[in-house]
Formats: structure tokens, sequence, C-alpha cells
């Protein structure tokens, strides 16, 4: 199967993909350095997991710290994804945060819906000062060990 493939196709239910597998299909710098960077602030390790969400199913990797989620990552081609969410209590520290980010993230922002779950912002890494944006936010979420 092609690379280009969808993710859901090459990786069904019931073939979980390794994680050198998920680096290839990513085909993104940003993955590994965004993976890296919740093990080292966070001693987050990946959990793939298979959802059937029906609006990203299949394969993605999960991020948590004590039993709270930092971050998801979904895989489509080309693309690499992380869904951080913005708890409501963090919604006007976020409104701070949005000050120093790219216009991409505060346009994401402002046209994502907030309900009494927060806000599930769906941020494509496509480059170096986006992957920065996610960081910020997901230090309102959980704090960086050690800050």
């Amino acid at each position: 199967m092609s690379d280009t493939m969808k993710w859901a196709q090459l990786f069904p239910m019931d073939r979980r993909p390794a994680e050198e597998e998920i680096d290839r299909y990513a085909d993104n710098p940003l993955w590994p350095e965004f993976r890296q960077y919740l093990k080292d602030t966070y001693g987050a390790e990946p959990r793939v997991e298979y959802s059937r969400c029906g609006l990203e199913p299949g394969w993605n990797v999960k991020f948590k710290k004590g039993g709270k989620a930092l971050a998801t990552v979904y895989f489509r081609p080309g693309y690499v994804t992380a869904m951080v969410s913005i708890a409501p209590k963090d919604e006007p520290a976020a409104e701070g945060v949005l000050l120093t980010c790219t216009e991409s993230t505060k346009a994401l922002y402002r046209n994502t819906a907030s309900s009494k779950m927060g806000r599930w912002l769906m941020i494509d890494l496509t480059s170096p000062e986006v992957l920065e944006d996610v960081k910020a936010l997901l230090a309102l979420r959980v704090k960086p060990a050690g800050r």
C-alpha cells in the first residue's frame, strides 16, 4: 500500500501501527520533535489507541500526564494534527496566550465553538511556529515540570 493512502485503510482496527510506521506515514519533522517535547517536558509516553470516533476514526496517539489528557494526535496524508482542549476555566488565560500565537492558531481558536467541555482545537502541525503555539496552549492544561 502507498503511504498516501488513508490512515484508516493502511491500519484497520486489527492492524496497530508500529512507531516506525507512524513516523514514516507522518513524514513531518515536527512530529518527532513534538513527541520528544511531550516526553521531556511532561514525562508523557505515546499511547497508540484505536478510536471509533465518527470524526476521526482509526488509530491515534494519545499523551497523558497523571491521567489528564495533554493531546491526541491524528494522522492524515500530509498532516499531523494535534487535538488540544482548552477547559472553560482556562479560556481567559488562553486569550492571553493567543496574543503571541500565529494568525492561523488565533483564527482556529476564534472559529472553534466553546462548550461546557471547553474548546477542542484541531491544530495541524505545519510550522515550528505553530508547534510553539501548541506547546503554549498545552501549558494551560498541565504546567510543564519545573515551571
